[in-house]
């Protein structure tokens, strides 16, 4: 194990492969990249987090596979109108966000077109294992949720490629800035963890909530200490990570992910339980493949402190969710008042007199 991890971070993350590697060379100083240069980590730092990014993947996508059940996601195959509906979702709307929003930055606010690919990588990941525990908040259809999670995952090493090509092709100087080979290693690499999940999950189930449980919050540290290390490594360059156009785009694609998501599945008349489900798988992006790619993908004199764009947009992802699950449980609550406030009286709960004269 660690063999390999030493082995992918030497690939992923040593200048000099890069030097080599005809499929990123975008010119720089047109792409004003010059601000994404601050905050150089060193070689120590830099290769203690890209090991953590990797070891936190592999547990997080353990306990992914852990959730998954082979004979839901058979019985969503045979009626597939959902998780169908879930993919163009996912696909359709987070990737088309991510362009505008980054094409409208940049062009208003000039900033280095390697925050495009920052933002498109984002966009285009696949559902994370946060969204399951979101529309379990909002009582959503779980078995959904698990298939569209796993459909997305696989689905990424097609879509997220394609896509990425797609939408850099939209700005100048994007074409070959994108190092495609090396996100469909990355992305063939955590669907090893997933199908160790769902072999444990299929052979030792009573093991399997367990490693979900420890997983999830392994990777809720690992967010904090990462997040931790990178401040100490990067220093004052991270309040680029934290300038308004990047808050706002943080602030604005998990919104209209939430949004746009339920307007789909409301569009195709899913029950309302489905329709909470993709507007949270919609809306929430795997991260902690985003941050391994962008940390180990690109070298550190090119993606600076961007790396880190993922965690701002987590935590408006979760801030947003969570303020959708108090509206919903309160919109529960007044209902649920109501209908006891409304509801016509029984016999049983009339006064005794008023029985005896009607008897």
């Amino acid at each position: 194990m660690e063999n390999t991890m030493d082995y992918m971070d030497d690939w992923f993350s040593d200048p000099d492969l890069w030097q080599h590697n005809n499929s990123f060379s975008f010119n720089m100083t047109a792409a004003n990249t010059s601000s994404v240069h601050m905050g150089i980590m060193s070689p120590v730092m830099d290769k203690t987090i890209n090991i953590l990014l990797i070891i936190v993947l592999f547990i997080t996508m353990v306990s992914l596979g852990c959730t998954m059940e082979v004979s839901k996601i058979k019985g969503h195959i045979v009626k597939p109108k959902g998780v169908a509906i879930a993919a163009l979702a996912q696909y359709g709307v987070m990737p088309l966000t991510a362009f505008c929003l980054a094409k409208f930055s940049i062009t208003a606010f000039q900033l280095a077109e390697m925050t495009a690919v920052v933002v498109l990588i984002c966009g285009c990941c696949p559902g994370g294992s946060v969204s399951n525990i979101l529309a379990l908040a909002l009582q959503g259809d779980m078995n959904l949720s698990i298939v569209m999670t796993s459909c997305s995952t696989v689905l990424a090493l097609g879509m997220m490629p394609l896509l990425l090509y797609l939408y850099c092709q939209g700005f100048t100087n994007l074409q070959n800035a994108v190092p495609y080979v090396d996100i469909i290693i990355s992305l063939f690499m955590i669907l090893i963890p997933c199908g160790i999940g769902i072999l444990i999950n299929y052979y030792r189930p009573q093991y399997a909530k367990t490693i979900t449980k420890v997983g999830l919050l392994i990777l809720m540290i690992a967010v904090i200490v990462i997040g931790i290390l990178s401040s100490i490594g990067i220093g004052d360059s991270i309040l680029m990570v934290l300038s308004p156009p990047l808050m706002a785009i943080g602030a604005l694609m998990p919104l209209i992910g939430y949004s746009f998501g339920y307007i789909i599945s409301s569009i195709f008349r899913l029950n309302q339980s489905e329709r909470r489900t993709v507007a949270m798988e919609t809306g929430c992006q795997n991260i902690q493949l985003c941050s391994t790619i962008l940390k180990i993908a690109f070298p550190p004199t090119v993606v600076g402190s961007l790396f880190l764009f993922p965690l701002v947009y987590a935590s408006f992802q979760l801030i947003e969710a969570s303020m959708l699950i108090v509206v919903f449980r309160c919109h529960q609550w007044f209902t649920r008042k109501q209908k006891d406030t409304y509801q016509p009286a029984t016999t049983e709960d009339k006064p005794k007199e008023l029985c005896e004269g009607t008897v």
